[in-house]
């Protein structure tokens, strides 16, 4: 990724939303991608850069949020949790992220913040505009993304010096501000010391009555500030989620990356597209999917195994050069080179070992075999 100033870094990750648009009473955070909560695929990415300290911000079910990262988030990051009591705007949510940081004691330091529903950011692209900031020496620095169609997005507007000036939101554009096709992501990186005395000069006038974080960039600018941006080469990296619709294309573009990676790591899928694999799933080398398999949660295939075709395997230990096909098999453990099919259903618990063959059959799970 390049290396980076040394310079304490802090990251805020905003995670209150409602998502009323996912007409669901999970929060938004929560929905999953590939087997993991979206705001998890946001603290992946913190993880693989050197971030001292995470505050998320929470609010609508936010215990069920806390515990959910609690249990599962990375353990090299350092998370505290703040609470956004009423959802005043994005500006608000900082404000309150601030106050859970750990004082800087004079020490100049820079904040990354980004919003919980981003899930396909790339760790490189997080370090690239952490190293855009300071190679600038900026007091604010903004992920942008070029669009054919802007609208919805608020517009990056640039001053005489090719600096950005100020970000508007679509809702509030002239005719002339909507025809621009730079956009604001909702992710930054700021010199800390001038983040929050800007935060306190915002006010709510304006249509949605709320603290907009995106006047930030004008109340920097205006003081002198260097206010830079760093343009995405894939604008789908910093896609958010706020229904379904999107939330199944962020899904589609997560599973062909996890893909991707599996077989540049010597994993053969037949047909990648007919191949599911969540994130938390490990293959070993010379493991072959066919078409029709899925592969859900904590599962690991051992080296030489053939999956498929149509195939479930939820949570499963395979060992090597096994072969199953036309089966579901539930939180099993499978011996190595066992073979298993067709229709063959193994339900929680069921233990196969080495070598056997089951087929045509089904366990329940009652039976002791």
């Amino acid at each position: 990724m390049g290396p980076m100033r040394d310079r304490p870094l802090s990251a805020v990750v905003l995670a209150a939303g409602e998502g009323t648009r996912m007409r669901s009473s999970r929060p938004k955070p929560l929905h999953q991608l590939c087997g993991r909560p979206m705001v998890l695929h946001v603290l992946d990415a913190l993880a693989e850069i050197d971030v001292s300290q995470v505050v998320v911000v929470v609010g609508h079910r936010g215990e069920w949020v806390t515990k959910t990262l609690i249990d599962h988030a990375p353990r090299s990051l350092h998370i505290e949790f703040v609470e956004q009591p009423e959802q005043r705007g994005t500006g608000d949510a900082v404000a309150v992220a601030l106050t859970g940081l750990v004082p800087d004691d004079g020490i100049e330091s820079d904040v990354v913040v980004l919003p919980g529903d981003a899930p396909l950011l790339r760790p490189a692209t997080l370090a690239a505009l952490v190293r855009c900031h300071r190679e600038h020496d900026a007091g604010a620095t903004l992920l942008t993304a070029e669009l054919d169609d802007a609208t919805g997005y608020g517009r990056v507007i640039r001053g005489r010096d090719g600096l950005v000036s100020r970000v508007v939101e679509d809702v509030e554009a002239t005719s002339e501000e909507q025809a621009i096709n730079e956009i604001n992501t909702s992710i930054y990186c700021f010199r800390r010391s001038v983040l929050a005395p800007s935060l306190r000069r915002l006010s709510p006038v304006n249509s949605q009555g709320e603290y907009y974080l995106t006047d930030v960039v004008s109340v920097l600018y205006e003081a002198g500030y260097r206010v830079q941006s760093l343009v995405l080469a894939d604008p789908m990296e910093a896609a958010g989620v706020n229904d379904r619709a999107q939330l199944a294309v962020a899904e589609a573009e997560l599973r062909d990356r996890i893909n991707e990676r599996w077989m540049r790591l010597g994993v053969t899928m037949w047909d990648p597209e007919r191949t599911y694999v969540d994130a938390e799933t490990e293959l070993e080398p010379d493991v072959s999917l066919l078409p029709g398999v899925i592969l859900k949660g904590r599962c690991k295939v051992g080296e030489g195994s053939r999956i498929g075709p149509d195939c479930t395997i939820e949570e499963c230990d395979i060992g090597e050069h096994c072969e199953i096909s036309h089966s579901v098999c539930v939180r099993a453990t499978i011996g190595p080179r066992a073979k298993i099919g067709p229709f063959v259903y193994l339900p929680p618990g069921s233990e196969v070992p080495g070598g056997e063959q089951v087929n045509q059959v089904m366990f329940s799970e009652r039976d002791d075999s």
